[in-house]
């Protein structure tokens, strides 16, 4: 039951927060639309507990379809200790001015690859994120990311696991030509 109720709450939080971006930044926003992106990362895995740190390697597929303020996106991840991330969720872009972006986001995700050090305990996981980036002229981004990987208590246990992630977002029209 409490899991449901933190899982819950985190969305709440997400949602009035998202809320709040939408009604600072939407001039912003209007001004500076952005196209889908490929977005590559590599960083820290479980930095900050350091149970069973290792290196992350992350692919995302940032959609420019938007939904008011949201934005899908498509995630997978592998860990150098065997774990692996896979799943969907929602971004939000926010612009101060042309050049520097911040981008909150959460994403449920399927886990696996339990060790010996770190047993996340449960197969789904909610990832949330935080990334802060500068935008070039043709518009890839360069970034740092800061994520939280949970079960919102739907296990037994509920470590959660952190990363810092350097990401590099590349246009996917000026891959394709246009």
């Amino acid at each position: 039951m409490f899991g449901r109720f933190a899982i819950s709450g985190f969305l709440a939080g997400f949602l009035a927060f998202a809320g709040a971006v939408a009604a600072v930044g939407t001039a912003g926003q209007a001004r500076a639309e952005d196209p889908a992106f490929l977005s590559f990362g590599v960083g820290a895995f479980d930095f900050n507990r350091q149970k069973d740190d290792g290196v992350e390697f992350r692919l995302d597929y940032r959609s420019d379809y938007k939904f008011w303020v949201f934005k899908p996106f498509v995630t997978g991840a592998a860990a150098s200790n065997g774990m692996t991330f896979l799943g969907a969720g929602v971004l939000i872009d926010v612009y101060f001015g042309n050049r520097f972006v911040v981008t909150p986001s959460f994403a449920p995700t399927w886990w696996r690859g339990k060790t010996d050090d770190l047993d996340l305990g449960h197969a789904l996981e909610f990832r949330s994120q935080l990334e802060f980036a500068y935008r070039f002229d043709d518009r890839s981004r360069l970034g740092l990311a800061i994520s939280h990987s949970s079960n919102a208590s739907l296990g037994d246990t509920n470590p959660g696991t952190e990363t810092l992630l350097v990401n590099y977002s590349y246009p996917l029209g000026k891959m394709f030509g246009r």
